[in-house]
């Protein structure tokens, strides 16, 4: 029985990938680094302690990785602040869902950044907990987000469903032995092998119902 739902941000609720990319291509190139396809990639589902490590040790930003991490994470804000790119049907989705389940967010984004777009689109009430990468030890694909979303929410893994868009992402709700529903993204979609470890895969949030979470458990 599924009591929880545990959402991605980034590609599930935010269409922000292409923010995020834009950013720290355009910060990673006025620094003098290299920024390429690899690079972007591999940082995708990254905490922020990893890629800024990485932007820094692989992508030669010469700047200290505490001082990427607060450049990026300014520019973000920004951007968001400009325009919310909330992905159609974001709102209505948690909504839904939120007078049947308990609902966390579990995040690859910066603590400022969760809360700025919670509270941008007015979805803070429907989150019982809210995770970022940050504060756990390990980023995806590790289970370490899921799991410290269980545990703030008070329930088991196996009685929460994660909602995921990513390969990183997929497979760390996996790991935490989570139920995985899958909603690609269109942009930077999940690697065949990954997308096949996903309990169900939906085209849009306007799939995602308290029938297809509880489906088949």
């Amino acid at each position: 029985m599924i009591g929880a739902v545990v959402f991605d941000l980034d590609g599930v609720l935010i269409q922000s990938e292409e923010v995020w990319d834009d950013v720290r291509e355009r910060y990673t190139r006025e620094r003098g680094g290299r920024y390429d396809s690899e690079i972007q990639r591999a940082m995708m589902g990254m905490s922020s302690p990893e890629w800024s490590s990485y932007l820094h040790d692989t992508a030669g930003i010469p700047d200290t990785p505490a001082a990427i991490n607060a450049e990026v994470i300014r520019r973000m804000l920004a951007a968001y602040e400009q325009h919310l790119p909330l992905i159609e049907g974001a709102q209505d989705a948690v909504r839904r869902l939120a007078g049947d389940f308990a609902l966390a967010v579990a995040s690859s984004s910066n603590r400022p950044l969760i809360d700025a777009v919670l509270r941008a689109a007015d979805l803070e009430r429907c989150f019982a907990a809210t995770v970022s990468s940050e504060e756990v030890a390990h980023g995806k694909p590790a289970p370490d987000v899921y799991l410290e979303a269980a545990r703030r929410l008070g329930v088991e893994p196996a009685s929460c469903a994660a909602v995921e868009d990513s390969h990183g992402g997929i497979r760390s709700a996996k790991a935490a032995g989570m139920r995985v529903i899958a909603i690609p993204n269109a942009s930077y979609p999940p690697d065949a092998e990954s997308l096949a470890q996903a309990d169900v895969v939906l085209r849009s949030l306007s799939e995602l119902t308290r029938e297809r979470v509880d489906a088949d458990v």
